[in-house]
C-alpha cells in the first residue's frame, strides 16, 4: 500500500465505510485492509457505544475497543437473564418420543436424539430388560 492510499483509507474510515467497500474502491484485499486498519487504530471507527447497560441488572457496561460488544455485566446476570427468557434463545428446542420406554421428551439444541435418559440408553443399546 502507497501513502496515498493510506490516507484514502483513514479518511473512508473516517466517515464510517467499511472494509469490504474501502477493498472494493482501492482494489486491494478486504483482509490486508482490516488488518491495516486494526494494526492503526481504525478498526472500530464510528462504532461508539455509549450508555449500554446490562441487560438484566441495568448496570452501566464499559465496552472494550475492538472486542465483542458486553451485553451483561457479570457471569450471574447473563445466567439469570438466558434462565429468565429461554425464547430469547431462538427455537432449538425439539420433542421427541423416547425408542426405548415410548415417553415424550424435549431436548435443546440436539435434533438427533433417540432417548429420554442415559438408562433408557444403556437398556437399549445392551438390551437389558425392564
Amino acid at each position: 500500500m502507497d501513502d496515498l492510499q493510506k490516507q484514502r483509507i483513514k479518511k473512508l474510515r473516517l466517515q464510517g465505510q467499511s472494509y469490504s467497500k474501502i477493498a472494493g474502491l482501492l482494489g486491494v484485499s478486504a483482509n490486508t485492509l482490516k488488518s491495516y486498519c486494526q494494526r492503526n487504530g481504525l478498526g472500530n471507527v464510528g462504532e461508539e457505544r455509549v450508555g449500554e447497560c446490562c441487560r438484566n441488572c441495568g448496570a452501566e457496561l464499559a465496552q472494550v475497543p475492538g472486542r465483542k460488544p458486553r451485553r451483561f455485566c457479570c457471569a450471574e446476570c447473563r445466567v439469570f437473564w438466558w434462565r429468565a427468557n429461554p425464547k430469547q434463545t431462538g427455537d432449538a428446542t425439539y420433542t421427541f418420543t423416547c425408542l426405548r420406554c415410548g415417553d415424550e421428551f424435549t431436548s435443546y439444541g440436539n435434533p438427533d436424539r433417540k432417548y429420554c435418559n442415559h438408562a433408557c440408553y444403556v437398556a437399549a443399546r445392551f438390551q437389558v430388560a425392564a
